[in-house]
């Protein structure tokens, strides 16, 4: 909910201060009844009208942070009938859309918006992005494998950046979890990592895009940003 005055101003009828004499003179109206100074308005959701006219405000800047599950592609239709990330976020007027991907086999953090500005900034290689991921693979994950990672692995695409491998443990399967961290997007970039290292990949969940955190939010859930992580992302994008 945002302020008449302010919802009249981002659509650029005058200064807030001037909408405010507007709507005390009677020329506004929220859904067919006469405005009256101080009322709030929900943008997509209430009709506002100046002198008969509707007025469309500034489209609500949306960014939520959603744990995409596993078994789930990112586009907004899939062919193939699969079940898509939009499906999970139906209850926004606005067009939101993915920023970046997950594949369908991994889980994890994926920033949803309709903020342009903002997914280009969060894509843009300048601004070198961490992706913290937690994985498993198959065996154990030896000391020379975790060097080969964090020195870079030649790929088909071109030798990746340095990675960041932590928290590394032996299960009591044999296979090892741990974490690691890229600032690059190529397509499906740690499980050909791992495979270049002898490794398969058997659980990736995205856990950390910069200072945003998947936290414990229940996989097919999503929340809105705190004012930290908004703060934080306009420190670190200049946005």
């Amino acid at each position: 909910m945002v302020r008449l005055q302010k919802y009249m101003a981002d659509a650029g009828v005058a200064s807030r201060r001037k909408c405010e004499e507007i709507i005390v003179a009677g020329r506004v109206q929220v859904n067919g009844k006469p405005a009256s100074l101080g009322m709030s308005v929900e943008p997509g959701k209430d009709r506002v009208t100046l002198d008969g006219a509707p007025l469309e405000g500034k489209e609500e800047k949306i960014v939520l942070i959603l744990h995409k599950p596993r078994g789930m592609v990112c586009t907004a239709k899939d062919p193939q009938g699969r079940a898509t990330v939009m499906d999970l976020i139906q209850d926004f007027p606005q067009r939101l859309y993915n920023v970046g991907r997950l594949d369908y086999d991994s889980e994890g953090l994926l920033v949803m918006t309709n903020d342009g500005e903002l997914a280009y900034r969060l894509m843009h290689p300048k601004f070198q992005m961490d992706k913290t991921y937690s994985a498993i693979c198959d065996g154990v994950l030896t000391k020379e494998q975790r060097r080969l990672l964090e020195q870079g692995i030649r790929l088909e695409d071109g030798l990746t950046s340095p990675a960041r491998v932590e928290e590394v443990y032996r299960l009591r399967n044999g296979n090892t979890t741990f974490n690691i961290t890229i600032h690059e997007g190529r397509n499906r970039q740690v499980r050909r990592m791992l495979a270049a290292v002898g490794h398969e990949t058997l659980m990736l969940r995205r856990v950390a895009l910069g200072p945003l955190r998947l936290g414990d939010l229940p996989a097919g859930q999503y929340r809105r940003l705190t004012k930290a992580e908004e703060a934080a992302l306009a420190v670190l994008l200049g946005h």
